[in-house]
């Protein structure tokens, strides 16, 4: 089964959340779509939050930060440029993970595209 929401992690969750990610991946059929920044040829590291929102836009997948503080402001210029998002997710540090990827792997393949689009959820 193919998920319906795809991710990109920013580079501060390339550790655990990633092993973690890849770990499910390897024993599951309910596989995560997932890269990072830094993965793709088109998005390497240190590209800038302005530049993440532009090529998550293009290739449709939910932009996953710690990022609480800058990226609402950077998720409001791009959107007033007209532009739009498949949706930013904002792990909160203090979370479990198991609980930060069940909730990836659920809103992966139970949520809906528009649910999220264009805006911020903080991942419960």
């Amino acid at each position: 089964m193919t998920p319906v929401l795809r991710y990109v992690l920013d580079e501060n969750l390339r550790g655990p959340l990633w092993r973690a990610i890849q770990q499910h991946n390897s024993q599951s059929t309910f596989p995560l779509d997932a890269v990072r920044v830094g993965d793709p040829p088109d998005l390497p590291g240190g590209t800038v939050d302005p530049d993440i929102l532009v090529w998550a836009e293009r290739e449709a997948r939910i932009f996953v930060s710690l990022d609480k503080s800058t990226l609402p402001g950077h998720l409001a210029h791009h959107l007033q440029q007209g532009r739009h998002s498949p949706g930013i997710f904002i792990v909160i540090a203090s979370r479990k993970l198991r609980d930060i990827l069940d909730y990836l792997i659920y809103t992966a393949y139970a949520g809906h595209p528009l649910d999220y689009a264009d805006g911020i959820r903080f991942i419960p």
